[in-house]
């Protein structure tokens, strides 16, 4: 990985190997793994989040509104109002 010196200051590093030597190509594998598993956890989040429900089939909207009488008040039933 890299030196001390190399890091900023104030800067995490995201892996960090404590044992052993490895190569650019398994330094590679093992990111593209942990890339891919982050991934699929947040795909999966993403998937359980509740949807909105359309209010088109409620059962409060099944209820009308009483029917108002007064002139024009046929053309306006319509309306709901």
């Amino acid at each position: 990985m890299t030196d001390a010196t190399d890091e900023q200051p104030g800067h995490q590093p995201v892996l960090r190997v404590v044992k052993g030597d490895l190569t650019p190509e398994e330094l590679a594998a093992l990111v593209a793994v942990v890339a891919a598993r982050n991934a699929a956890a947040a795909h999966a989040a993403a998937r359980t989040r509740p949807q909105i429900r359309s209010q088109w089939g409620h059962p409060a909207r099944m209820a009308r509104a009483p029917h108002r009488f007064g002139p024009d008040q046929w053309r306006r039933s319509a309306f709901g109002g």
